[in-house]
């Protein structure tokens, strides 16, 4: 039987009006910024609400519940990389995006509202993990689809500067989630924190996902989904034709995902619960750290389009593996703020070699037609396993009394992935995205 082949829009798959293309990755970019503060006020406020969940045991108890569920979430985000990334190639990554925004909102305002255990008994733990569920289902499609738009809308000479632009987004709404709480602590008591305050972000996270559902369904579509002309995407198809591609996805995202949720969501507990400072000191750490971050994944992305992208991936790779023990072990021990934010930063500067082109490294190695399923499944899986796992795996070791094991785990991850950079092509030289 023959395979059923995309329709060619030869009008539509003219490049893109300069302005156009630039108001379209903007949109992309800023749905992409909600997405992420929505799926990281849950990290973020996870010191608070744990015991409105998860009321029995000591803190590192109640964290290690909540960092499960947060764990759940990361787990459907294969199911969302899966069933988006198929919508994505068949019906148009503009689809793809704005149908994964309406979920995160639905997953937020489950949350906001959700009465604690104290109130609806072990229900409250499960509407929880159903609400993660969605807003994993979301992440894992918004990912995929909003990768695939901005590498395909960006010009061959930029890709690389405008996919730190994508990551950036994800990290302006990581640090608009700590904003936020910066905010909200300074202005509650810890009591009304505990009591409702945590629950204003999840608000907040749903009215902006509804303001960006009507702002992408204004979006252009991509002159590269236009253009395809090859088989009708399937799962089956990706797995026969493109298995390199997509098991190269999984190792290089493995040691960057790990190192990416180790210094981005874990580190505010572990400057609490490991270092010992205090709840607003690890804050103010950790948002700093992510505002030096946003920043240079830009510029790293910049160098990639001169250098190429597999330079910067081994970059990280050696940079990540030589440097995590030392950086854990003395943090653990640091009782400085400006010590333990120089830390932070400089680990984050070497995540930000991995981070600034993950994007486009992933658009670069597939084919139009199974380029936002090729890009979102195998990296969903690996980022469940490895990135959703983190916190869970770093409060498990410290409960058994052997934190430095993590330390050890996090390096062995990060050194499998650098094989896979030593032996990777460079996308920039071998991209299959065809269009400019």
């Amino acid at each position: 039987m023959t395979a059923e082949v995309a329709p060619i829009n030869a009008a539509a798959a003219a490049p893109a009006a300069p302005a156009n293309r630039l108001r379209s990755i903007m949109a992309g970019s800023a749905g992409n910024l909600v997405e992420s503060f929505d799926w990281f006020v849950y990290a973020a406020f996870g010191l608070y609400f744990s015991k409105v969940f998860f009321p029995e045991g000591d803190r590192t108890t109640q964290l290690l519940n909540t960092a499960a569920v947060f764990g759940v979430g990361f787990f459907a985000r294969p199911v969302g990389a899966w069933i988006m990334g198929l919508y994505g190639d068949r019906v148009g990554r503009k689809a793809a995006m704005v149908a994964a925004v309406s979920l995160m909102c639905v997953g937020s305002l489950m949350i906001a509202v959700c009465p604690g255990q104290a109130q609806i008994g072990v229900a409250a733990p499960v509407v929880l993990v159903i609400a993660r569920i969605l807003q994993g289902v979301s992440m894992g499609g918004e990912y995929g689809a909003s990768a695939t738009y901005l590498s395909e809308m960006a010009n061959r000479k930029t890709r690389g500067f405008w996919s730190g632009i994508f990551y950036s987004t994800l990290i302006a709404g990581q640090l608009m989630a700590m904003g936020v709480l910066l905010v909200l602590t300074a202005a509650l008591s810890p009591e009304a924190m505990q009591a409702w305050g945590w629950r204003v972000p999840f608000f907040i996270g749903g009215g902006l996902a509804v303001a960006v559902f009507w702002l992408r369904r204004g979006m252009d579509e991509t002159p590269s989904f236009h253009a395809r002309t090859g088989p009708r995407a399937t799962t089956l198809g990706l797995i026969r034709s493109h298995p390199r591609e997509a098991l190269t996805v999984i190792g290089l995202t493995a040691g960057g995902t790990l190192a990416y949720y180790t210094y981005t969501t874990y580190i505010q507990k572990f400057l609490v619960n490991t270092a010992g400072f205090a709840k607003d000191q690890a804050n103010l750490i950790t948002a700093g750290g992510l505002l030096v971050f946003m920043l240079v994944n830009p510029l790293i992305g910049a160098i990639s389009d001169r250098v190429g992208r597999r330079a910067i991936l081994i970059g990280f790779g050696v940079l990540g593996a030589a440097m995590t023990w030392p950086l854990l072990s003395t943090l653990a021990k640091a009782d400085n703020v400006w010590v333990a934010f120089g830390l932070t930063t400089l680990a984050l500067i070497i995540v930000a070699h991995y981070s600034s082109v993950n994007a486009v490294v992933k658009a670069e190695l597939f084919p139009t037609e199974v380029r936002a399923l090729g890009v979102a499944l195998p990296y969903s899986l690996a980022n469940a396993a490895f990135g959703g796992t983190a916190e869970y795996v770093a409060l498990a070791f410290k409960q058994a009394g052997n934190e430095s094991g993590f330390f050890t785990y996090v390096t062995v991850v990060i050194g499998s992935s650098l094989v896979v950079y030593l032996t990777m092509r460079d996308t920039r030289r071998h991209s299959r995205i065809a269009e400019d």
